[in-house]
């Protein structure tokens, strides 16, 4: 099993190395994600063994052994409440979460929807490709109309869920997309995400070369562009909405959406307001022998 580093020195992209080989499909959007969580974590100078990555069940969590550190591989549609429970016992410690489409917008569509509501303190990042890739390509509740899968030969029946008008109806603080076909974007914002105080969305649009067909990496690449060469206001919600949920000729990716005055749910909690020290730290070893006395 690989030891997570702790030297003092600032951590390198070798910090976060695996031994444990990469098996995505040739092409997956999950090596550009990969690249670019590492980079961020390292450019923000967050050791592995300073930060918590927590995953759900998917292609996209097969990553928890593809990089060093704290890791969670959790149950499908779960992460969120999981992730969020790690940040609010230590507070100190950046926590990020991982999702598929399939999971967070299905049965697990609860728990983003507490997750926004609540404002906890964690970033989510959407690995969006638009099916179930890690068994074999069932449509999901964001895959595009008319579109064979392989549940859904004729298409899905139900009309697709627009997920970016659903986040921003739940009051945001933090919204962003990108493209896991450019890497530098995505190490911003998930920067960004991590600096935030609050619950940071991340929509990943990600290519799935063996399953989806109709959002490709050559279609994304071609259709994506960068808000902040439009010089978009992040703090504009009705134009951040609009951009985002529009995507019929352009998506747009980047910085969407931002504000930093919501206080957080831990922020809110007033049993720990003046508290200096965090839940995690105020554990401590209690001995139970004399309650145990009771029922001998």
């Amino acid at each position: 099993m690989n030891q997570i580093p702790l030297d003092s020195g600032a951590p390198t992209m070798k910090s976060y190395h695996s031994e444990v080989p990469c098996t995505w499909c040739d092409g997956c959007g999950d090596y550009g994600i990969w690249t670019a969580l590492k980079r961020a974590l390292v450019e923000l100078k967050i050791a592995p063994h300073e930060t918590l990555l927590c995953y759900d069940v998917g292609c996209h969590g097969n990553m928890s052994d593809k990089l060093l550190g704290y890791r969670f591989h959790g149950l499908h549609g779960r992460v969120i409440p999981f992730a969020a429970g790690a940040k609010l016992a230590n507070p100190k410690l950046p926590v990020l979460a991982f999702g598929g489409d399939g999971a967070s917008f299905s049965e697990g569509i609860g728990h983003l929807v507490h997750g926004i509501r609540s404002n906890y303190p964690i970033v989510f990042v959407l690995h969006n490709n638009g099916n179930y890739g890690l068994t074999t390509g069932q449509a999901s509740s964001l895959t595009a109309q008319g579109v064979p899968m392989n549940t859904a030969p004729n298409g899905i029946p139900e009309h697709t869920l627009n997920s970016m008008d659903f986040v921003f109806s739940l009051e945001p603080t933090f919204v962003a997309r990108g493209f896991s076909g450019d890497i530098k974007q995505m190490t911003m914002i998930l920067k960004k995400a991590i600096e935030h105080h609050g619950f940071a969305f991340v929509d990943i649009l990600q290519s799935c070369p063996t399953y989806n067909h109709f959002a490709t990496h050559d279609y994304l690449l071609e259709h994506c562009y960068h808000v902040e060469d439009e010089g978009h206001d992040p703090t504009d919600l009705k134009k951040a909405r609009q951009i985002a949920v529009d995507t019929s000729k352009r998506i747009s990716t980047g910085i969407l959406y931002k504000i930093e005055d919501i206080p957080s749910f831990y922020e809110r909690l007033v049993p720990r307001q003046g508290k200096k020290t965090t839940p995690v730290e105020e554990v401590e070893i209690v001995d139970v022998s004399g309650y145990l006395k009771r029922f001998v």
